[in-house]
């Protein structure tokens, strides 16, 4: 008894396998972005107005710091 497979209908299983496993990366990667964003503005908001000084930012920016992470509010460029 001989079995044959069709590889091209497996490509095709796959592929709606692949792109839930995308959207649950997608969605955990969100999550997980969602969570250091609060956990850093949980952190900044515990310092005093002074140590928010030292570093640069007041307590307005708060927000805005923990939102976008990768842009200095004071507009210094790193020399990387």
């Amino acid at each position: 008894m001989a079995t044959t497979y069709d590889v091209s209908a497996s490509r095709q299983t796959f592929a709606p396998v692949r792109l839930g496993l995308s959207l649950l990366a997608n969605y955990r990667a969100a999550l997980r972005e969602r969570h250091e964003r609060r956990q850093l503005r949980a952190r900044l908001s515990d310092l005093s107005d002074m140590a928010l000084h030292d570093i640069g930012i007041s307590r307005g920016e708060i927000d805005y710091v923990a939102a976008n992470r990768d842009v200095d509010p004071r507009g210094v460029q790193s020399a990387r």
